[in-house]
């Protein structure tokens, strides 16, 4: 068999093993166990047996918090599930090992609406290139049997594909690098990638190593695909199209808000970064219909999250001068 097509063969054998992210419509579940536990085990983040229930089969799944940032925030954060001793085969979790979840931080509404709009960051990336991360709204209510007394907590949240999964999805593999340079990066991915973040206003990001982590990128990972390098991009809160009430811009910056666009990538040739913008403006559309398509919230919440998206479109109306823009700004 040719090299390529076993390669596209195995990855879709991936992605049929994968039911989660196969639907999108919200998926009802529960998640009892001791939750106030599990909560406030930051420090050495152990494992707690749970049990999720989903169209009527029970799962004993291990789960803990994680996160950084968020765990200094959120009174209700990250957390992982962890299905390695578990069967969950004949559900729509068959196949999974260990995912995260993007919970809702704090109790007041606009909490649950921010993990929505982040929720569309990926949706909305997902529309511009397969290599990305899948995931799949959810609507959770957490038993937390080590409070018998207490009121079930139902919110929405999201599971994210796996980084090894999104790569095999890809016919790719995970690549582990310390720094990368311009000619490392596939240029269609890398200037999709640095057009999408600027439409959601996300600068919360970098090609190099934060301080804290040992390999490029922060909030993003590299997966090599027929010896290319494509950055694939995460962990989108801080961002202007989900502007939570903790997100402050890095004040090097020099942006007073979250909400103000910053072009944050490399320089690259026009014609590269050209076409990504033409891509992305050929998806005006379907992007829109993203936050249309958000569950829960208001005409006027989705009419402000519509606003800030055409604010782009608008700009983008004159390609010439926003790549202009771009080149001015480019690292």
């Amino acid at each position: 068999m040719h090299r390529l097509a076993a390669l596209l063969l195995l990855a879709s054998a991936t992605a049929t093993a994968a039911p989660l992210f196969e639907q999108d419509e919200v998926l009802e579940i529960s998640l009892a166990g001791p939750l106030s536990t599990v909560i406030s085990d930051t420090e050495d983040r152990n494992e707690y047996p749970f049990v999720l229930s989903v169209d009527g089969s029970a799962i004993g799944v291990d789960v803990r918090v994680r996160g950084l940032s968020r765990l200094r925030v959120c009174k209700f954060p990250p957390i992982r599930l962890d299905f390695s001793s578990s069967d969950a085969s004949g559900t729509v979790f068959a196949g999974q090992r260990r995912l995260k979840v993007v919970t809702h931080c704090n109790g007041p509404a606009d909490y649950e609406q921010n993990v929505l709009e982040e929720y569309a960051a990926y949706r909305i990336f997902n529309l511009l290139s397969t290599v990305s991360f899948r995931v799949r709204l959810a609507r959770i209510r957490y038993v937390d049997t080590a409070d018998p007394g207490g009121t079930d907590l139902v919110r929405h949240a999201f599971f994210i594909e796996s980084d090894k999964a999104m790569a095999e999805r890809n016919a790719g593999s995970l690549v582990n690098a310390r720094r990368v340079t311009k000619n490392y990066l596939d240029p269609t991915q890398t200037a999709l990638a640095y057009i999408f973040q600027y439409l959601i206003g996300n600068t919360d990001w970098s090609l190099v190593r934060a301080f804290d982590e040992d390999t490029c990128c922060h909030n993003g990972l590299l997966v090599g695909i027929e010896e290319q390098h494509y950055y694939v991009p995460y962990d989108f809160d801080l961002a202007g199209l989900v502007n939570a009430r903790y997100a402050k811009p890095d004040p090097s910056l020099h942006i007073r808000r979250v909400t103000q666009r910053r072009y944050r990538g490399y320089c690259m040739p026009r014609e590269a970064l050209g076409g990504a913008l033409k891509t992305v403006l050929g998806h005006r559309d379907d992007i829109l219909r993203v936050v249309d398509d958000l569950p829960q919230l208001s005409q006027k919440d989705i009419k402000s999250l519509r606003r800030y998206l055409e604010d782009f479109f608008e700009l983008a109306a004159d390609d010439d001068k926003l790549l202009r823009r771009f080149e001015r700004r480019c690292l």
